[in-house]
């Protein structure tokens, strides 16, 4: 795991505590959707888990939004709960909310390039909506 959060914070300038952070909030929303799943992406890359624990709780503001927004329905909704959600975790780790969008990708490739393209579909198919 260290590889990615030394990629995460060459490519993005970000400090190590704020790349383990944000890569691990992707992460456990990912764990979340995909459910059983996600094993499939765990197996490939190792270390997940350590980084979903290094990820903060959601709390104040980005909580309660997420939670307001869920409560309004499914499809797009649980998108836009999710959404509120990161940017909560992620202003938490004095990140802009505006930086998830610039780490998916660095995720992406660095799942794609330990457990190929499969495991990085399905982890795309819940990061990249």
């Amino acid at each position: 795991m260290n590889e990615l959060i030394a990629q995460l914070v060459s490519q993005l300038g970000v400090q190590e505590g704020q790349a383990k952070g944000g890569a691990g909030l992707l992460l456990k929303m990912a764990q979340s959707k995909l459910g059983g799943d996600f094993s499939k992406v765990s197996a490939a890359v190792p270390g997940l888990q350590d980084l979903i624990k290094s990820a903060p709780e959601a709390g104040g503001a980005g909580k309660l939004l997420g939670g307001l927004v869920g409560a309004l329905g499914g499809g797009k909704a649980g998108g836009l709960a999710d959404l509120a959600s990161l940017a909560g975790g992620f202003s938490q780790l004095k990140l802009d909310p505006q930086m998830i969008s610039k780490f998916v990708p660095v995720i992406l490739s660095f799942v794609q390039s330990k457990g190929g393209q499969d495991v990085v579909k399905l982890l795309a198919g819940v990061l990249k909506k």
